[in-house]
């Protein structure tokens, strides 16, 4: 049982450490919380909800075919997205320095609109993800494991390393760590930022797609709110990791997934949201600044 709910645990926490690195990304560049991810979220997996289904007639025997169009092509739209977004709702607050409250707000509704049309324009039914590859399950004596459950898992560890890589060895990674460091500097140090906050969207779109399409997969059934609660609880996870470090965004992602499946396991499941967010509140308490993240201080 112990084994068991661990490799649950590693699942679900995956899929929280895949948003909250997207709410990673653009608060370290932006010092921006871009509440929009988690519904960001949610239009991937519908994304990939239409592209998989237009193209699997075309693609009936090749399931590792479909899943690899299917998430690129999911990357590409989502991606487009998340630059629309910056461009139209945070693009024009920043230029005219807008107060950080507004911004928030902003991010809000976006979230909203997102949500409520999606609702308009394809109703409150619930659609059901297609089978895009074929379910495979292992058994190790009173262990289950699919091959759903490792490819999120591997997924997870290996968006994280190349975007420690990106952010650490690149170019571009160090523009995004320039402008989170001094962003009236660098402008005139020749960096284009705008260039830069357009690849933070990007890429944090892209990874929320990754996590939209494997969610769509592992749990199957589409809704419009799908992404609002997962979508916070992968912000609050970054929070106590430590927002605006990449390592803390992980684990506490994967922190946050243990507390959860394991709390589900031993007490009934109508705990499960209480307990852990009690606990992370204790953390936060301790430890303001998340485990991996730093107090700030500004030369005045």
């Amino acid at each position: 049982m112990l084994l068991q709910n661990i490799f649950n645990a590693l699942q679900w926490g995956s899929f929280y450490s895949m948003i909250a690195l997207g709410y990673c990304l653009v608060y370290g560049v932006l010092r921006l919380i871009n509440f929009a991810h988690g519904d960001i979220f949610m239009s991937a997996c519908y994304f990939a909800f239409f592209i998989a289904t237009a193209f699997a007639g075309f693609i009936i025997h090749n399931g590792a075919l479909l899943f690899v169009l299917t998430l690129v092509l999911t990357m590409f739209v989502t991606s487009l997205l998340g630059v629309f977004i910056e461009r139209v709702a945070y693009r024009p607050l920043r230029q005219k320095g807008a107060n950080r409250l507004y911004v928030v707000i902003t991010a809000l509704m976006v979230g909203f609109i997102l949500e409520n049309g999606n609702l308009a324009a394809l109703g409150a039914s619930a659609r059901r993800f297609p089978d895009i590859i074929q379910e495979h399950i292992w058994k190790f004596g009173l262990v289950t494991l699919t091959n759903l459950k490792l490819m999120v898992i591997i997924a997870a560890f290996t968006v994280f390393g190349v975007l420690q890589f990106i952010v650490k060895k690149t170019v571009l990674g160090m523009s995004m760590r320039a402008i989170s460091y001094d962003k009236f500097a660098i402008p005139l140090m020749g960096i284009p930022v705008n260039r830069v906050i357009v690849f933070t969207f990007a890429l944090g779109s892209a990874l929320a797609a990754v996590a939209g399409i494997l969610f769509g997969m592992s749990y199957p059934v589409l809704d419009p709110y799908m992404g609002m609660i997962i979508g916070w609880k992968a912000f609050i996870a970054a929070v106590v990791g430590g927002i605006g470090e990449i390592s803390g965004a992980f684990i506490g992602g994967f922190m946050l997934g243990f507390i959860e499946i394991f709390i589900a396991a031993f007490f009934p499941s109508s705990f499960k949201d209480l307990v852990s967010f009690v606990i992370l509140l204790v953390i936060l308490v301790i430890k303001p600044t998340g485990f991996f993240g730093t107090a700030r201080t500004n030369k005045i």
